[in-house]
């Protein structure tokens, strides 16, 4: 039976608690307030996305004989939106590379419903992150944080337009920091924050605040089988995004540092078996000839446990540290050689085929890349190697809105084969093209990080 005295109590800590609770939550409102006018909105357009296909049964056929059942194609525009936020009073605006990668037209709506057509100074598809500029003054603008003091467990806010409604917050903490989600080329330079922050389509490229009302991340992935949000997102770093940004409006392009080896993770047996007492570092596999790592006299075999002075505690960590690193910066990498410790210092190389899609703008003077829209090179011979071809052309530049571009060329890919023509080199490469016909779907062979794909291109002159 409960007594007036234990009613009493309960009441007295139900008033208590329900306040002493409150007082434990974040108050947002401020931050939200004074940070929403330097969110945008950004609508995209692509005019000419090819549509139609073959029916699922046929999906099986190789891309180089598809073509030759498909019925004909229908180009439509496609719209598309996203997120972003401005990072400086005169127009330059930050967003992820996936929100304007292959549009035509891009316009960026600011919180008063001002429109402004942007342009494309420089994107990075490795790192998902591009950067436009609107002819705008006096705009208000975010203030960077440092993503390196962010802890598990931190309140974080995200400003954006999920589904197209305009400029919504949510709120959520951190919870875990440096995760390494490969992209499609199996490359891995962003050590991603993992929140539990709603984010949807349409989020993408937007801010991800502390409860300073910094930056310390740009939402850019989900996680999910709904294709909405189910509590787990990632946003890319603040450390590697202002990096990003600054190379891109400088020269429009990133340029990364680069070992040359190929990398495993060390488990409890392999550490038992090569002198470390607990399981981390990163095991170097292979290592390329007259690579950085070769020159410095790595070996496979070795764990590479510190590169300049940052631990490496899984093998996915080296990729961040040493993207991060520009080239020709000499530093010490701290490694294990048959239970043994060992120092050796290197230079380190740029990566192969680093360029921006786009640079220096949306504004491509007439002809240039060609009947493709591709401007291209000689492969060096480090790309050879590292990618394992020994013909074709490397892809310098890709040209918006043009024939390799619609067929989803980027920089940095090898082209060997147009048409039913091999492609040796560069001299093959530009007779091929010449002679290629116009209005028909060809097959295209090219590759990209080391691996062969097939896709269909289609000149319109």
């Amino acid at each position: 039976m409960v007594t007036r005295c234990t009613q009493y109590l309960l009441a007295l800590c139900l008033l208590v608690s329900v306040p002493a609770c409150a007082r434990g939550l974040p108050d947002l409102t401020g931050l939200i307030d004074d940070n929403f006018p330097a969110v945008v909105k950004i609508n995209t357009v692509e005019r000419n996305r090819t549509t139609g296909g073959l029916p699922p049964q046929y999906q099986e056929i190789p891309d180089i004989f598809r073509h030759l059942l498909e019925p004909r194609r229908q180009q439509r525009p496609v719209a598309s939106m996203g997120s972003g936020f401005i990072v400086s009073s005169d127009g330059y605006v930050v967003t992820n590379n996936h929100v304007v990668d292959g549009a035509d037209e891009v316009v960026v709506t600011l919180t008063d419903r001002r429109e402004y057509e942007a342009k494309i100074i420089g994107t990075d598809t490795r790192s998902d992150l591009a950067l436009l500029k609107i002819d705008a003054d006096n705009l208000q603008t975010i203030r960077w944080g440092d993503s390196e003091k962010l802890k598990v467990g931190e309140w974080v806010v995200a400003i954006g337009s999920p589904f197209g409604l305009d400029y919504s917050a949510s709120a959520g903490i951190v919870s875990a920091m440096g995760r390494s989600i490969p992209n499609e080329n199996r490359e891995n330079y962003v050590p991603f924050i993992q929140t539990d922050v709603a984010i949807n389509p349409g989020n993408s490229g937007g801010p991800l605040f502390n409860l300073k009302g910094e930056v310390v991340g740009i939402n850019s992935q989900i996680y999910t089988r709904s294709g909405g949000s189910i509590g787990l997102s990632f946003a890319i770093p603040s450390s590697v995004a202002r990096d990003v940004v600054e190379q891109l409006k400088e020269k429009g392009r990133v340029d990364r540092g680069w070992l040359g080896v190929a990398i495993q993770d060390v488990d409890r047996n392999l550490a038992k078996a090569m002198g470390l007492g607990k399981p981390n570092g990163a095991l170097v596999a292979q290592v390329e000839a007259g690579a950085p790592a070769d020159q410095a006299g790595i070996k496979v075999g070795d764990i590479i446990t510190r590169f300049d002075g940052r631990k490496i505690m899984v093998s996915g960590d080296l990729p961040h540290v040493v993207g991060q690193t520009r080239p020709g910066s000499e530093v010490a990498v701290d490694l294990m050689r048959e239970g043994r410790q060992k120092t050796v210092r290197l230079t380190v190389g740029a990566l192969p085929g680093d360029e921006g899609e786009h640079q220096a703008g949306t504004s491509v003077p007439s002809g240039v890349g060609g009947r493709l829209g591709l401007i291209v090179d000689e492969i060096p011979e480090t790309l050879k190697q590292r990618w394992g071809v020994e013909s074709g052309v490397l892809v310098k530049r890709v040209v918006p809105g043009k024939p390799g571009a619609k067929a989803g060329l980027r920089s940095g890919d090898i082209i060997a084969q147009l048409g039913f023509e091999e492609v040796e080199d560069l001299k093959d490469y530009n007779k091929v093209v010449e002679d290629l016909p116009a209005d028909e779907l060809l097959p295209i062979r090219f590759f990209r990080a080391g691996q062969p794909t097939f896709r269909t291109i289609q000149i319109d002159d």
